[in-house]
C-alpha cells in the first residue's frame, strides 16, 4: 500500500491511513509506502532555491514551516510511550535538515547530489510518523528509508535508476524477516541510494515506483495507490460535469494516460508492475469502500465501448522544422531530436508527413524558446531547413483505449465531433499500438474537445 502526500497531509488523515492498513493487515502481509507530507517536497525544493541564491532568511522561515508541522502531528498521533522516540527521531533529522541548509547556503551551491539528500528529509519525515501511527493502535511497524528497504540506485542523482537485480535480492533478505515476524514495513517512498550508500531518488512519481519494485521483489499479490481521487476517471472532472470512474484499464492503457491523466502513474513507475503482472489498485483514502480502478494485464471489454478516457495536457507549443531540402536526406530526423535531446528538451508527441518536408514536434511550453534556438544553431544555413517556427498556447487531447484497436471509423467520429464544435486541429498522431490517438488544438479549445468526444463515446454512462 501506497499512501500520497495528501493521504497523509495532516494528523487525521495519519490516523485515517493508519486505520485502513490496521484494517486489511490482520488477513494480509502489508507493506506500506509513505510518500512525504502534502506539499512537503514542493517546499524542500523551495527552501534548496532560496539557500543557493544565499537568502538564508527566507530559507529558515520556511523550514521552520515545515518542522513546526511535523512536530505537531508527531505529537497528536504517536501513543504515549511512543511520543518521546520519535520526537527524538523527528529533532534528529530536523538537525540534520538544518545543516545541509545552511552548508548549502554558505557555499550558494546545490548540485544534484546535495539536492536528492535535501528533497530526501521529506520522505524521511513521514515514515516514522506513519509507523508509530500503527504503533499508537497496536500494530507493529518498522521504519525504514528505501536504501534500507534494499533499493539500490545508479548514480544518476535527481533521476536515479534502480539497479533491479540487487534491489530484488536485497528487497527480499530485508523485508521477508519483518514480514514473517508478523510486522509492518513502512517504507519511505522515493528515496534510495547508490551502492556506496549515497542518497539518491527516483524522480517524478518515485513513491509509486518505490511501491511497484517492491511489489515486484516480493511478488506481492496487489498493489494499491492511495490518493484523493475515486480511481482514474473517463476525463477530468473540472471540464466534463458527468465524467465517471474506470472501473478497469489494461497496463497498455494505462501506459497511455499515464503522461496525459492528473492523477495517472508515472510509465516508470507501472514498468515493474507490469512485467511482473501485478494488478494496480488506485483507491480514494477518503473514501476506501469505494472500489477505485484496477489496471491489470486484462484488456476488459469495456461494456463494448471503443474509447474508455479522454484527458489533456495543457501547456504545451508545437515547434515546426521545415525545408523542401529535407525531402528523401537521410539523418535530418535523427539530428533534430539528438538536438533537442542534448539540450533536455523532452518531446511529447511527433508528427511528420510522409512528403518528409516538415517535421513538427511538441513541447512543453518552458521549452520551446530553448528548443528554436538550439534547432537554429544545429540546422540552418546546410541547406536542408529553411525555416523554424513555433507556436505557442497549444494543448493535446489523448484519446484513450484498447477497443479502438482494430475498430474502423474511431478516428472519423472523434474528428467529426470536434469539427463540429468548431475546432480546428493542428496535428495528429496514432501509435501503432492503436491504443491512443492524440492531436493537438489551441489552448482555449481544449475544453470543448474533450467535452465533444466524451459525449460521442458515451463515456460518462
Amino acid at each position: 500500500m501506497k499512501f500520497g502526500g495528501t493521504s497523509l497531509a495532516n494528523a487525521a488523515r495519519m490516523k485515517n491511513a493508519a486505520r485502513i492498513i490496521q484494517r486489511y493487515s490482520p488477513k494480509n502481509k502489508v507493506v506500506v509506502v509513505a510518500s512525504a507530507i502534502g506539499n512537503t517536497t514542493d517546499q524542500l525544493t523551495e527552501i534548496a532555491e532560496l539557500a543557493k541564491k544565499g537568502d538564508l532568511r527566507r530559507a529558515r522561515k520556511l523550514l521552520s514551516k515545515i518542522q513546526l508541522s511535523h512536530r505537531k502531528i508527531a505529537r497528536i498521533v504517536a501513543g504515549r510511550g511512543e511520543t518521546r522516540e520519535l520526537v527524538a527521531k523527528i529533532e534528529q533529522l530536523n538537525s540534520e535538515l538544518e545543516r545541509t541548509v545552511e552548508g548549502i547556503g554558505h557555499l550558494r551551491e546545490l548540485t544534484s547530489r546535495s539536492r536528492d539528500y535535501l528533497l530526501s528529509f521529506g520522505e524521511s519525515l513521514s515514515a516514522p510518523i506513519l509507523a508509530a501511527t500503527l504503533s499508537a493502535i497496536g500494530l507493529r511497524a518498522q521504519a525504514l528509508t528505501g536504501a534500507e528497504a534494499g533499493i539500490a540506485t545508479d548514480d544518476n542523482f535527481g533521476e536515479a535508476k534502480p539497479l533491479i537485480e540487487i534491489s530484488y535480492h536485497q528487497v527480499q533478505q530485508r523485508l521477508d524477516p519483518f514480514l514473517n515476524r508478523k510486522m509492518i514495513p513502512v517504507v519511505t517512498g522515493f528515496i534510495a541510494a547508490t551502492v556506496d550508500g549515497s542518497t539518491t531518488t527516483l524522480g517524478r512519481g518515485g513513491s509509486d515506483y518505490t511501491a511497484t519494485l517492491l511489489a515486484a521483489a516480493l511478488e506481492a499479490d496487489e498493489i494499491w495507490i492511495w490518493t484523493d481521487v475515486d480511481g482514474l476517471m473517463t476525463a477530468d472532472p473540472r471540464i466534463v460535469k458527468n465524467a465517471a470512474v474506470l472501473p478497469n484499464i489494461s497496463f497498455g492503457e494505462a501506459l497511455e494516460l499515464s503522461y496525459f491523466g492528473a492523477k495517472m502513474m508515472h510509465p516508470r513507475a507501472l514498468q515493474p508492475a507490469g512485467q511482473k503482472k501485478i494488478p494496480v489498485r488506485i483507491k480514494n483514502s477518503s473514501r476506501p469502500s469505494k472500489n477505485g480502478t484496477l489496471v491489470s494485464a486484462n484488456e476488459s471489454h469495456n461494456g463494448g465501448k471503443v474509447v474508455k478516457a479522454v484527458s489533456i495536457i495543457r501547456d504545451v507549443g508545437i515547434v515546426t522544422v521545415s525545408g523542401s531540402g529535407m525531402m528523401g536526406a537521410p539523418g535530418v530526423a535523427a539530428k533534430v531530436f539528438q538536438t533537442l535531446g542534448s539540450n533536455n528538451v523532452n518531446v511529447m508527441m511527433i508528427s511528420q508527413g510522409s512528403s518528409e518536408a516538415t517535421i513538427s514536434c511538441v513541447v512543453a511550453n518552458r521549452d520551446v524558446d530553448r528548443a528554436v534556438r538550439a534547432l537554429q544553431l544545429a540546422l540552418m544555413g546546410q541547406g536542408y531547413v529553411d525555416k523554424i517556427t513555433e507556436e505557442k498556447d497549444a494543448c493535446i487531447i489523448a484519446v484513450v483505449g484498447s477497443g479502438m484497436k482494430g475498430t474502423p471509423g474511431v478516428a472519423a467520429r472523434i474528428f467529426t465531433a470536434v469539427a463540429r464544435r468548431k475546432v480546428n486541429i493542428r496535428m495528429v498522431a496514432q501509435g501503432s499500438s492503436e491504443y491512443n490517438v492524440s492531436f493537438v488544438v489551441s489552448l482555449k479549445d481544449g475544453p470543448e474537445a474533450v467535452r465533444a468526444i466524451h459525449e460521442e463515446f458515451n463515456l460518462g454512462r
